[in-house]
């Protein structure tokens, strides 16, 4: 689709919005429109995801990094995720995050001064997610599925910074996609130990213990501390494969 189309789209999408938020005025035949806008919409969604998708195709390869948005600068988390993204930039990888504040913006932060691109994926919320200035490439997404499809498409690697339900969400999305083999088998890293202890103890006193999981899928998850040792462990799981899919592995995320 040409950025023409995306624009059209864009400037449908908007004339919708506007005759939702003054309903007393006269739009004709209201199911028709109603059928309308939810057919439109469609395409305002397939015009984002092709804009992402052109745009970002590129950026390999490159680690996707999450965390919870109500990190303060002078928090451990921040300083730890920033190392740890500065790390990954320099070794190569090009680092993506949320595009907004706390982890995000670290994360941003510490791609942003290394060698290879900091990429934001913001997110137009009802209370406007502030983006933060450490981004090289910055692309914003209405729709929260599309926004969770690129951090998937382009990932070689997760890391999972403490965070709330938004960090949960992104981490058992993952987790599910690798189980059920519906994208690359790629390394999860949760950093920092004690934060995650809890949730790893339920995954194995109820998840396993009750049968809802086997044993060895809590193997998809690795728990590690040391900036260093997150670069190494991703290096490590690439040795003997490439860092993009595989072709067969391309084939199952065209239908993920």
């Amino acid at each position: 689709m040409t950025p023409n189309g995306v624009a059209q789209f864009m400037d449908f999408q908007q004339e919708m919005n506007a005759k939702e938020k003054f309903p007393h005025e006269n739009h004709g035949n209201a199911q028709h429109y109603g059928i309308a806008r939810e057919s439109w919409r469609i395409f305002g969604i397939m015009a984002e995801f092709v804009e992402a998708i052109e745009r970002l195709n590129a950026v390999r390869p490159a680690v996707s990094i999450f965390g919870s948005a109500r990190i303060a600068p002078d928090h451990p988390y921040y300083a730890l995720t920033e190392k740890i993204a500065r790390l990954l930039s320099d070794a190569g990888f090009a680092v993506i995050s949320g595009g907004g504040p706390g982890i995000m913006e670290a994360a941003n932060k510490g791609a942003y001064f290394g060698k290879s691109p900091s990429v934001g994926l913001n997110i137009q919320l009802p209370l406007e997610q502030q983006c933060n200035a450490y981004q090289d490439i910055s692309q914003t997404f209405r729709h929260f599925f599309a926004r969770k499809f690129m951090f998937v498409k382009c990932a070689s690697a997760y890391v999972v910074m403490p965070g709330g339900f938004g960090t949960l969400d992104e981490l058992l999305e993952a987790m599910t996609l690798v189980q059920t083999r519906k994208s690359q088998q790629i390394p999860i890293i949760l950093v920092h130990g004690p934060f995650w202890r809890g949730l790893l103890d339920w995954f194995r006193d109820r998840l396993v213990s009750e049968q809802m999981i086997n044993p060895e899928d809590l193997d998809l998850i690795q728990v590690i501390d040391k900036p260093e040792a997150v670069v190494d462990a991703i290096f490590k799981h690439y040795e003997a494969r490439p860092f993009s899919p595989l072709h067969t592995e391309h084939e199952i995320m065209l239908n993920l």
